[in-house]
């Protein structure tokens, strides 16, 4: 064969279109990820990092105060030392008078677990094309992520109002409940960390209910069906995962450590 030939047949060889192999070269998507997907994620790692300078700070300040050393049972609400997160969130609605510590917040955390459970159901409904499936489970995970952020308003009301006791503060005066100036439980810093923190977080759960709104609607609507897929369904989903697992760190920090 002469060298013409030769050159031609491999011209030829690699003017052939080869399989992709799905990952990262040129034109694919990452992973099999689409760009909204993968987008998603990287807002979520944005998002990660704002949350653990959070309770990282919570950490910090925490450890910079003084800690009750005492008997349990004889801890009372003094800004001299970090309160007791037990003696602190210990009120559930409807039951006044009684000592239920953190009975409250782990039903709140039971409650945004199994929204993520539905959530999960909708997005394997989404999957399967079942429209009537993604509508009832969205439906559910709006009820329960609802019911979630009316705990949290009742809880930040109690906060707030605070003990009939009271605390006497530095200047003799009794002040109940706490702001982000005065605290009944102790130092200024543990409310003004308790309103940031779950604040922070409760305003991601409210949006998460915009987005659940709207997927629903959209999902009524049959503007999934008429594009071939529930995509949206799926970002929107691990969006409220990641809710859900933050929670579960603001939890063990804030409210066990």
């Amino acid at each position: 064969m002469s060298t013409t030939s030769t050159t031609q047949t491999l011209h030829n060889n690699a003017s052939i279109e080869r399989p992709r192999s799905g990952t990262w070269d040129g034109g694919n998507e990452p992973f099999k990820a689409s760009y909204g997907k993968l987008m998603m994620w990287f807002f979520l790692l944005s998002d990660a990092f704002t949350f653990a300078a959070f309770l990282t700070t919570y950490g910090l300040m925490r450890h910079r105060h003084l800690a009750f050393t005492g008997d349990h049972k004889d801890f009372v609400f003094s800004t001299a030392y970090w309160p007791i997160p037990d003696k602190v969130f210990n009120s559930f609605p409807g039951l006044h008078g009684m000592d239920l510590p953190l009975a409250f917040v782990a039903l709140m955390t039971m409650i945004l677990i199994f929204s993520s459970v539905t959530m999960v159901l909708a997005v394997e409904a989404g999957h399967r094309m079942d429209k009537a499936d993604v509508q009832k489970w969205l439906l559910w995970t709006l009820l329960f992520g609802a019911t979630f952020v009316s705990c949290q308003a009742w809880e930040w009301s109690h906060f707030i109002g605070g003990t009939e006791e009271g605390t006497k503060m530095l200047d003799g005066t009794i002040f109940h409940g706490a702001n982000l100036q005065m605290n009944q439980y102790g130092p200024v810093l543990f409310a003004d960390l308790f309103f940031f923190i779950t604040g922070f977080h409760g305003t991601h759960v409210f949006s998460g209910l915009v987005l659940l709104t709207w997927a629903f609607i959209a999902t009524t609507n049959g503007t999934f069906e008429k594009r071939g897929h529930y995509e949206m369904v799926e970002k929107i989903g691990l969006y409220w995962h990641f809710v859900d697992l933050v929670w579960v760190f603001v939890f063990t920090f804030f409210y066990l450590v």
